[in-house]
Formats: C-alpha cells, structure tokens, sequence
C-alpha cells in the first residue's frame, strides 16, 4: 500500500466523469488499498479515485463512520438511489480543496448500491454524515466538486478565496453540473 497525493481543485482529472471498472484485478485491489491508506493518513471521510489521479469510478470512505454498520471502506461503480426527498444542510469540506469548509445541501438519507474490489454486489444505506459522504465521493467520480452545489454568491466567494490560495491552481472554475 502507498499514500499517493490528493489532486487539488484546477486539476483537470477532478472534472472528468470516472469510467466504470470493468476488470478486478490485482491492479484494482492495490487501486483500493492504495485509496484507504491515503485516506487513513489525510483523516478525511472519503476519497474518491480521480484525487489521486486515477480516472475509475471507484471511492474508499472511512469505515468508521456513524451508521456504517457493515463496515464497508470501499464502493466500485456506485449507484445511488434516495428512499425519500429529506434534505441536509450542513458543513462540507474536501481534501482537494484543503481548508475550505461551507454548508452545503445533501440529501439526508441515501441507498449506494456497487461492487466490492472482488466484484461482489454490495450495498449500503447511510444517513447523515454517512450519505453526505457517499453523495460527495460520487459526485467526485461525475466531475462535480462541493463548490458547484453552492449557490452563485457563494461560488464568487469561493472563486476569490481559491485564486488567494498558494496551493491553488489559476485555472479553478466552477463546473455547470
């Protein structure tokens, strides 16, 4: 296993939509693992495949979230289904955009259903902080960044803070998704 760096916002991978994983090898088992311990070394709640530069629908998330009651640390080729039209609000922050944390609109309660790194189905039911995460982590993998959820003020907010940053990368834009 290794700790790859995380990619940050203005890298052009973090706007393009994964492809799925069709082959579940050995290469996609050290993908995973590779996932989760850079995952465990950022503390963060979930990473999603193109952070680290690789364009596969894959996400590891930390197993240790509230209401993971299977423990699950990773989902391949994710589908999410919502069981109501609950809403969430509430602060959001991502590990390619370090630092940045704003109130942003989930929805509350979320049905994932994927594949394990064996290709195994496997599916999850999250609420809260669970589902926030899996929504994020997905919406990772469609090119779509928690600062395209906020609204048109607070992206310009965003915008100005991002071009400020040393770490950030001039050519950071808000998507259309």
């Amino acid at each position: 296993m290794t700790v790859i760096a995380i990619r940050k916002v203005g890298d052009p991978v973090l706007r393009q939509v994964a492809e799925p994983v069709t082959v579940f090898d050995a290469e996609l088992h050290k993908l995973v693992d590779d996932l989760n311990e850079t995952l465990a070394e950022s503390r963060g709640a979930g990473l999603a495949a193109p952070q680290i530069g690789v364009g596969l629908r894959v996400f590891a998330i930390n197993p240790d979230l509230p209401g993971n009651d299977v423990r699950l640390d990773h989902l391949i080729n994710p589908g999410l289904e919502f069981p109501d039209d609950e809403d969430q609000y509430g602060p959001e922050g991502c590990l390619s955009i370090p630092g940045i944390y704003l109130d942003t609109k989930r929805r509350m309660n979320v049905v994932a259903r994927g594949l394990t790194k064996h290709g195994d189905p496997v599916q999850i039911v999250g609420a809260g902080l669970l589902a926030r995460c899996i929504q994020h982590e997905t919406d990772h993998l469609d090119g779509v960044l928690f600062i395209d959820r906020q609204d048109a003020e607070g992206q310009e907010r965003i915008l100005a803070t991002l071009r400020e940053a040393d770490w950030a990368d001039a050519r950071v834009q808000i998507s259309p998704h």
